[in-house]
């Protein structure tokens, strides 16, 4: 029998479990699904844990999430085509979820599908190598609550362990010997931890523009961000300030490009992530930055030296769940033999011109539309129910206008679901004043 392994049970990962899981249900024969997933339960990045550094098993902790997040975009742009909010909830609810409530909705989808059977977890992957005479994966797996090594082979392997927990952390001059905090956005849990405090930045993407705002939030004194390139264009209110990129640290004093210092008492490093995968063999190892079209992946998801390796939600993001979903459905059914694919010469073609087109797109909306297009032509390949790629469009870029209107203020927008057609309610509580983040607190109407 075909066995396909699946690499990580987060978002990307469970999306191929409900991809085989649908099939199955519409009578296919599918392979048998393995799913390792190195912690003790599924969810990925959402599920939230207050470790830094190691886990309970000197594991690398895999979290990225922290205490008081919620959505920095609309949950309609990432609702799931076949498993809505209010299927999931009971009713509609307001369209910026802390954690806890997309923690909810992702396990609840797999819940209901009934394929946690096929997941085994506290099992780290530590290694995968192509065998060439078997045709086959070596996939050798650390089973943590045992303490036992194993291998076992596998006919397709598909890399879904995402690429947002290994910090990339640059160097600075005098960090050694500054007098205050130090850390990764990797390592953030709680914005409490910097109340009163001015807090240092460095970086202008979303972890700068999201943990920027939460410890302004929560109390911060100050929030200084520095920015290699640009400055994040928000109208941001007293007490955060941007600076040009840091150049050194002389005691507690930040001394900034501009030739301006300030002294803080805390630096959080919103530097991005690396695409890491150290249990891959050298020939099957992806390498590439956070781009929205990253080379060698037919389609974007299957490996072009060898289709039997995929590769899911490998790109930068404006779409998320429903795009690992549009990803799962279609390598779900090149296994199945329903896709036929072209010779790797054919697919190189087709990813250096998607890669073309990348090069060319010069603003957010462009982006939005690019990744909306490549959402589109996978669906388009597949059984995944309809999505309406061109409405989600619109809703990114009205949520890209709304957060320049106001960085505060847009989780206090509304919008209308994609799927179900139904309005979102306002959430009864603005954002800046909504201190409690638990589901419980969330979903109350008043």
């Amino acid at each position: 029998m075909t066995r396909v392994a699946v690499i990580g049970a987060g978002p990307s990962g469970t999306a191929v479990l409900r991809a085989f899981q649908s099939a199955a249900k519409k009578k296919a024969k599918i392979p048998e699904i393995v799913c390792f997933e190195k912690q003790s339960d599924w969810g990925g990045l959402w599920n939230y844990t207050w470790r830094t550094g190691l886990d309970e098993h000197g594991e690398p902790v895999h979290g990225s999430m922290y205490r008081y997040l919620w959505s920095n975009g609309p949950k309609e742009v990432l609702e799931f085509g076949d498993y809505s909010f209010e299927e999931h909830f009971g009713k509609a609810i307001p369209s910026y979820p802390p954690r806890a409530v997309l923690w909810d909705y992702i396990k609840g989808r797999v819940e209901k599908a009934k394929v946690k059977k096929w997941v085994r977890f506290s099992s780290p992957v530590r290694m995968v190598e192509w065998d060439k005479k078997k045709k086959l994966f070596n996939v050798t797996v650390h089973d943590r609550v045992k303490d036992r090594m194993y291998t076992e082979q596998f006919d397709n392997v598909i890399v879904a362990n995402g690429h947002f927990s290994t910090p990339n952390v640059p160097e600075f001059e005098g960090i050694k010997t500054f007098n205050g905090r130090v850390m990764h956005a990797h390592d953030f849990r709680d914005a409490l931890e910097f109340k009163g405090k001015d807090v240092l930045i460095v970086g202008r993407s979303y972890s700068a523009e999201d943990i920027g705002s939460q410890c302004w939030k929560y109390g911060a004194k100050s929030v200084t961000a520095t920015y290699r390139s640009k400055p994040m264009h928000f109208d941001w209110p007293k007490g955060f300030e941007q600076r040009p990129l840091l150049q050194k640290l002389v005691g507690k004093t930040a001394h900034f490009k501009d030739g301006t210092t300030k002294d803080v008492d805390a630096i959080i490093l919103c530097t991005g992530y690396q695409h890491h995968f150290p249990f891959l063999a050298e020939d099957l190892r992806l390498k590439t930055a956070n781009r929205l079209w990253p080379l060698d992946l037919y389609k974007g998801v299957l490996w072009e030296q060898n289709p039997k390796l995929s590769y899911m939600g490998m790109q930068d993001q404006f779409y998320t769940f429903n795009m690992f979903d549009a990803q799962a459905w279609y390598v779900r059914d090149v296994i199945l033999g329903r896709i036929k694919l072209p010779k790797q010469d054919v697919m190189t073609k087709n990813s250096k011109a998607w890669r073309k087109r990348e090069l060319k797109l010069e603003n957010d909306e462009q982006m939005i539309q690019f990744q909306g297009d490549y959402v589109k032509e996978l669906i388009a390949a597949t059984d995944y129910p309809k999505l309406d790629t061109e409405a989600i469009n619109h809703t990114l870029v009205e949520w890209e206008h709304d957060k320049a209107h106001d960085i505060m203020g847009y989780r206090n927008k509304a919008y209308r679901s994609i799927v179900t057609g139904t309005m979102s309610p306002v959430h009864h509580t603005p954002w800046l004043e909504a201190m409690d983040d638990t589901m419980e607190t969330y979903l109350k109407v008043k």
